[in-house]
């Protein structure tokens, strides 16, 4: 007999059926990605989009300095890559509807609680990552680049090590930006206690010195700027797992706790 309380009773669809949906949203991403390429390469055009990702970089660099491009086609295939990457990130939003649409009928509405604002907030803290990289981070290190570099040398990148130069620090500032959704399903899993994260505080800010030591380029500033905030974030993290416990627990959980609170 099916139990009235699941919500899940009855939906249950043939695996064949999964994957041609899992097929349709898949294609439907890749539309989005699509359309979104087109339209930046009508406008503002891959050549602008560099112009705009290399701003921070040749902003610091001595008048009329330009980057380089040695390789024979590096001029027209790093602004094509850099125009499909900002393609995704602006289609970005579609794909993370079709991923929800595709998990969400196979959720209860306890962890619908917990699993939607942990896809936005992921989004967003990792496009906060982003821009605090590409705002405050490269603008600082190329400075610092350029105070340091002897006048004998003239300081123009190679467009392409420029490009992954640049997409590195953006993913390791994007997933550093990650650390509250991290903390906040471990603390939900229940792997760890909201009060062992508070313990372990000395060691994760240890930990977050020696890994941007580790990625990020050797100076001060940047890896300052990745160790500062991935701190700050913890301590977000640990606030907000205590809410996110308290709001997304299963029914039969919070009616165990309400039995033993009155006991």
């Amino acid at each position: 007999m099916t139990d009235p309380k699941d919500e899940l009773a009855g939906t249950e669809a043939p695996f064949v059926s999964h994957l041609v949906e899992l097929r349709d949203r898949l294609i439907r991403s890749l539309i989005a990605v699509g359309v979104c390429f087109v339209v930046l390469l009508l406008y503002p055009g891959p050549s602008a989009l560099y112009d705009i990702l290399a701003q921070p970089m040749i902003s610091h660099l001595p008048e009329g300095t330009k980057q380089i491009a040695t390789g024979v086609i590096s001029p027209v295939l790093v602004p094509l890559k850099i125009a499909l990457m900002a393609a995704f990130l602006v289609a970005l939003p579609v794909v993370l509807y079709q991923v929800w649409a595709f998990v969400a009928p196979g959720l209860y509405s306890h962890e619908k609680r917990l699993v939607l604002p942990l896809v936005v907030s992921s989004t967003l803290l990792f496009f906060a990552g982003v821009a605090f990289c590409y705002f405050v981070v490269i603008p600082a290190m190329s400075q610092f680049i350029q105070a340091f570099a002897p006048s004998a040398i003239t300081v123009a990148p190679d467009i392409e090590q420029y490009l992954g130069f640049v997409l590195t620090l953006f993913l390791v500032f994007g997933i550093a930006f990650e650390v509250p959704i991290a903390v906040i399903v471990l603390a939900r899993m229940g792997i760890v206690s909201i009060e062992q994260l508070r313990k372990a505080r000395g060691y994760f800010i240890v930990g977050a010195f020696i890994v941007s030591a580790i990625v990020t380029p050797p100076d001060v500033i940047s890896q300052l700027a990745l160790a500062i905030p991935m701190c700050i974030l913890y301590e977000v993290g640990i606030i907000a797992a205590g809410f996110f416990i308290k709001h997304t627990q299963a029914p039969d959980a919070d009616a165990a706790d309400d039995k033993t609170t009155a006991a």
